[in-house]
């Protein structure tokens, strides 16, 4: 696999209790900027007006089956399928946490996080959350502080409340690097946390891991306050890859389908393993938009075909979900079996309930 050659880095430090912040970028490495006048600092998707989508399920999307059993209908589910046969040899141990949280481990004693949300959104906006007829999810599976303090790294796709989480950070600490698109570091505490900011295509060295940043089909925001102040796009967002010993493993975080996949599987390779969403892609108000930012089940059967997925581990259904975008709590995982038998997938799926782990 071709490796950047050169990265250029800016530290930005202050005083003592100061994060240190370095922006990563390289020669191969690439931004896209918003063509809306007046905002041209912030960011837009490489395809923003991608609609081609290659499958659509139009009926019988949720079919019965043995696979899964519910306290009611695709809700409060147990999946209890058989697993893949499979010898990969990856050397990835891979926790589930739940909806879009990863521990993974690597076989040289490394371990790394990916969006760590386990409780609900940060305060204030939970509160407005609740009073807007949301809902406080399921407890989700915890980590101990001895596991906490294992991390070596800690990855973050998007500015998303439910994929970055400050009490989650505050438990983590200072000790492992924090790695995030662009414009992520102004929301960390000011408390001596070291803070890669990076742009899509480039890579940051941790220890005998290459963890590449790499684009999604998303959008960021988090403030908004109304006629005084909003931050949307001001971040960038995306996925990652980890490469290690010749075995590469993929996090896309939440992305709609596009070209991006395509793109990726040309740079990296086929990918052994492939962490990639399945929920929040249903809205009756507004189905294009949910779909043009989230995978349905079938997009991500697709994604993980052009990607080269050797495994395909579905994650953001689930009993500690939030539902946002999702008929029931598990209703995605029942169109991806159903999708998955349509389409004839070859791809394997290793899919988990929250809490659980598997070596791949």
């Amino acid at each position: 696999m071709k490796r950047l050659a050169l990265a250029v880095l800016i530290p930005l430090t202050g005083c003592s209790n100061s994060n240190v912040v370095e922006r990563i970028q390289s020669e191969s490495s690439v931004v896209k900027h918003s063509s809306v006048e007046g905002y041209e600092d912030r960011y837009s998707n490489i395809y923003n007006k991608f609609k081609d989508y290659p499958v659509t399920c139009d009926e019988n999307c949720y079919p019965a089956t043995q696979q899964i059993q519910c306290q009611s209908e695709m809700q409060d589910c147990t999946y209890v399928g058989n697993p893949p046969t499979l010898s990969l040899n990856t050397g990835f141990a891979i926790q589930w946490l739940g909806h879009a949280s990863f521990k993974v481990n690597t076989k040289d004693g490394q371990q790394f996080l990916f969006d760590p949300v386990t409780a609900q959104f940060d305060w204030p906006v939970n509160w407005a959350f609740r009073l807007s007829e949301g809902f406080n999810r399921n407890q989700p599976a915890q980590l101990s502080q001895t596991e906490l303090q294992q991390t070596n790294a800690v990855m973050y796709s998007h500015i998303h409340y439910d994929h970055f989480n400050k009490s989650d950070i505050e438990a983590i600490g200072t000790g492992p690097n924090y790695l995030t698109p662009l414009g992520f570091a102004e929301h960390f505490p000011k408390n001596g946390y070291k803070v890669s900011e990076m742009e899509w295509y480039s890579s940051k060295q941790l220890g005998e891991v290459t963890a590449h940043f790499v684009p999604a089909n998303h959008f960021s925001s988090r403030i908004w306050v109304p006629f005084l102040y909003e931050d949307h796009g001001a971040a960038l967002w995306g996925g990652w890859i980890l490469e290690h010993q010749g075995k590469t493993l993929f996090f896309a975080g939440d992305t709609g389908y596009s070209p991006h996949f395509k793109d990726i599987q040309e740079k990296y390779g086929d990918i052994d393993v492939c962490l990639l969403p399945i929920a929040s892609y249903y809205s009756e108000e507004d189905p294009n938009w949910y779909r043009k930012v989230h995978t349905t089940p079938e997009d991500a059967l697709t994604a993980a075909k052009e990607l080269g997925c050797k495994v395909m581990v579905p994650w953001g259904y689930g009993n500690a979900s939030w539902k946002m975008g999702d008929k029931t709590s598990h209703s995605a995982l029942f169109r991806l079996l159903h999708m998955q038998q349509v389409l004839k997938a070859q791809t394997p799926l290793c899919i988990l309930n929250e809490g659980d782990s598997v070596h791949l």
